[in-house]
């Protein structure tokens, strides 16, 4: 699969209804599901070296509309990692002590420590998709958010920060199917709340929300990656692939020692 053809393309104005959420790129299931295997015992080996090195940090940011996939994304693309240098920030509604700080404040305490992988799950966005849509704060607020974001992201970059951001792309149908099922299945239902069925009524504002995010907040060093994901089978590989990219492509080592092991006798 060629991953860039997923990339949102800096200095360009998206359109979401360019993209089709249900496109599978030409693979099947089988040939997906195998792939993903082969993804996730690459990911296993790039973050032992991530966590050797401790040269760089791995931030991942997961986007999307409700019932979207985030959680199972998390669940079957990370199945493998080792949990020790594997973080997992889910971001809720801000406390009053985090409202109390400017929006970041309680993004930045969650960046992955060097050689470490940090998860984002719903992130910094927030403060311009749902703040945005809820009138939360002002547009004269929210506004200005997006170069704040970009500067943050920037600064993380230039710390050794590998940085990618997933909006995970599901249809209107799609999601209705998956409310559906998830009400109708006492193991899932109680994921829902009612509130989530308010928020579908503003599904064109939200599109509207994500589209400006994904103009404005990307750059090569935070890109943003489009994923089709009616197919969950799909978006698996697709994520899966473009993190053991964004892995490789620090051409991590394991550290150098400083002694001669050969010199080195236990009695």
């Amino acid at each position: 699969m060629n991953s860039k053809k997923l990339m949102v393309k800096p200095g360009k104005k998206l359109r979401l209804a360019d993209h089709d959420p249900d496109d599978s790129h030409g693979f099947t299931k089988e040939q997906a599901d195998r792939q993903l295997v082969k993804h996730q015992a690459k990911l296993d080996q790039l973050q032992d070296l991530l966590y050797a090195e401790k040269k760089h940090a791995l931030l991942i940011v997961l986007q999307a509309l409700d019932a979207g996939g985030k959680d199972g994304t998390i669940r079957h693309v990370m199945s493998g990692v080792n949990p020790q240098s594997c973080d997992v920030t889910s971001f809720k509604a801000p406390t009053a002590e985090e409202l109390g700080h400017d929006f970041l404040w309680r993004i930045h305490k969650a960046v992955p420590i060097k050689g470490t992988i940090g998860i984002f799950n719903r992130s910094h966005y927030e403060d311009v998709l749902i703040a945005r849509v809820h009138k939360l704060v002002p547009k004269s607020v929210w506004s200005k958010r997006y170069e704040h974001i970009n500067d943050f992201e920037r600064m993380l970059a230039d710390d050794g920060v590998k940085i990618v951001k997933f909006f995970l792309h599901i249809s209107k149908d799609e999601q209705k199917r998956r409310f559906e099922e998830r009400l109708s299945d006492p193991n899932k239902n109680w994921k829902s709340t009612p509130a989530d069925f308010e928020e579908r009524k503003l599904w064109d504002k939200y599109t509207a929300a994500f589209e400006a995010a994904l103009s404005k907040c990307n750059a090569e060093w935070a890109p943003w990656y489009i994923i089709p994901a009616d197919k969950k089978w799909f978006r698996n590989l697709a994520v899966s692939q473009i993190i053991v990219e964004a892995l490789e492509s620090l051409n991590l080592e394991y550290p150098k020692i400083e002694f001669d092991p050969a010199q080195i006798v236990i009695k």
